[in-house]
């Protein structure tokens, strides 16, 4: 039997202000445990939660950018349950009207090579995007045969951002988590940082047989904070899923955790319904009522969207949408790359869009630095890459003069030039000069000579190589071919 799967990802944004939701609490991360928790987090008597204008603008900021309705009146809601690090016994949240409602986002599920799967570009749906708080957290490992509880997280703003059940593979929910998000970055309504918890996705999982319209039951996996490990646990669970259907058994809908050591789902507990929580309109808060002008001065805000940006860079820069793509997956990559562009010139466009990609990414993930933190400037890029457009220097120099401005973290925009002048680095392209050296590398190379005159090609790409190592890479690689295939008739 073939099976279709299907997910629906629930994704907790950490708002960006500086205050919590419902209270004056600061929301830094990494302060000593319940530093950071005022009466209001703490649920002490008599206090009563004020909103928070920044969550509210920044949950705007984000329906805008999705194209979805903002709800002129939503109404927060308490959702029951209790849980240690809960010190009111209830989130307040919000449930049947929510700020954001649909909205959608494109992404590009990239190739995948061992399953035969080309590249292809899909539209996810949005349900809602909800505001609510963060309860705190429990501490199980520090304290032997207790739990410790830190209140600090307590009342952190969050935007809570769900999916129609429209992915049908672990690939495209890692494509859909990874463009949402650069968005929230790019927005700057989130830092995005998943190892402080900023940024954290729980994914729904079903299977059912190909051309079955009913879902299949689902479980939850909760709290999935990297990209490699909602992949991980979302193909695993598919497979749990599938095997124990296949088996004759019956899949139970429940919230499973990820254990990344044993790359495995395990039980948690029984998945609740709504109704288990026991939702309804927190009296402590009125309906929160955002006007059309509101929404006007955020939108007169709003900075260029990438999906925007992606299609200028195709348009004006004759960028394949892939690699416009990939230099707007990031706010600060799209802005190196215009500045390289602006320095070096239009023309050089597709070449600077290569070495981003290329040398500069490598170099940036062998270092584990943000393009941000590059020793290399734009402008110090852009005249490297200027010397190999006016033939002053190869692209094999080019590479070592990169590494050089890299290793000696160069601070002058000159860096290039100064270093091809030091180390007589310009490119030979005396006609010559070259002659000479060609003929005593095809005298040297009698073999290779006699081999390509026999129809074997690759002998001429060695002589070519025999000649660069002449010149230590410093000739013309043009000139040398046609000078190469002139002398060999």
């Amino acid at each position: 039997m073939q099976w279709e799967v299907v997910i629906g990802l629930e994704t907790h944004a950490q708002l960006s202000t500086v205050s919590k939701i419902f209270s004056g609490a600061p929301t830094q991360f990494g302060a000593a445990p319940n530093t950071q928790a005022c009466p209001v987090d703490l649920a002490l008597p008599g206090v009563l939660p004020v909103m928070n204008r920044g969550a509210v603008e920044r949950a705007i900021r984000f329906g805008l950018a999705i194209g979805a309705h903002i709800a002129p009146r939503s109404i927060f809601a308490r959702k029951n349950y209790f849980y240690p690090d809960l010190p009111k016994g209830y989130q307040i949240s919000q449930y049947e009207i929510p700020v954001v409602q649909g909205g959608q986002i494109t992404i590009q599920v990239p190739a995948n090579e061992k399953a035969g799967k080309e590249a292809y570009e899909k539209t996810v749906n949005l349900t809602r995007a909800h505001l609510e708080e963060d309860a705190g957290k429990s501490l199980h490992e520090d304290f032997a045969g207790m739990t410790g509880i830190d209140l600090n997280r307590a009342g952190t703003p969050l935007l809570e951002i769900v999916t129609e059940p429209e992915m049908r593979s672990a690939a495209e929910a890692v494509a859909y988590a990874k463009a949402l998000h650069g968005l929230v970055v790019w927005l700057g309504i989130c830092d995005g940082n998943m190892q402080e918890g900023s940024f954290r996705c729980d994914a729904n999982v079903s299977v059912r047989p190909v051309g079955q319209k009913e879902f299949g039951t689902r479980a939850e996996i909760k709290n999935l904070n990297s990209f490699r490990f909602l992949e991980e646990a979302i193909q695993y669970e598919v497979r749990r899923q599938i095997e124990l259907i296949e088996d004759g058994g019956t899949v139970v809908q429940e919230t499973r955790l990820y254990d990344p050591d044993k790359r495995e789902t395990r039980s948690m507990r029984s998945k609740e319904d709504a109704h288990d929580y026991r939702y309804f309109p927190d009296p402590d808060l009125m309906p929160l009522v955002i006007d059309p002008s509101w929404i006007e001065r955020v939108q007169g805000d709003m900075p260029e969207l990438p999906a925007g940006m992606q299609k200028r860079f195709v348009e004006t820069y004759g960028l394949t949408p892939y690699d416009a793509g990939v230099l707007t997956s990031s706010k600060a990559m799209a802005a190196y790359f215009e500045a390289v562009v602006a320095k070096a010139g239009a023309a050089q466009a597709k070449i600077a869009a290569n070495w981003l990609m290329g040398d500069v990414s490598a170099q940036l993930n062998r270092e584990s630095l943000e393009i941000g933190e590059s020793p290399v400037s734009a402008a110090q890029l852009a005249l490297i890459l200027q010397r190999i457009a006016d033939g002053t220097i190869s692209n094999k120099i080019a590479k070592d003069i990169f590494q050089s401005i890299w290793e000696e973290k160069a601070t002058d925009e000159g860096a290039a030039d100064r270093i091809i002048e030091a180390k007589g680095l310009k490119q030979i392209s005396d006609t010559g000069a070259l002659e000479a050296i060609i003929d005593e590398v095809l005298a040297a190379n009698q073999k290779s000579v006699d081999e390509f005159r026999a129809g074997k090609e690759k002998a001429f790409n060695a002589l070519i190589g025999q000649a660069m190592k002449a010149t230590k890479g410093k000739a013309n690689p043009q000139q040398v071919n046609e000078l190469l295939k002139k002398k060999l008739g």
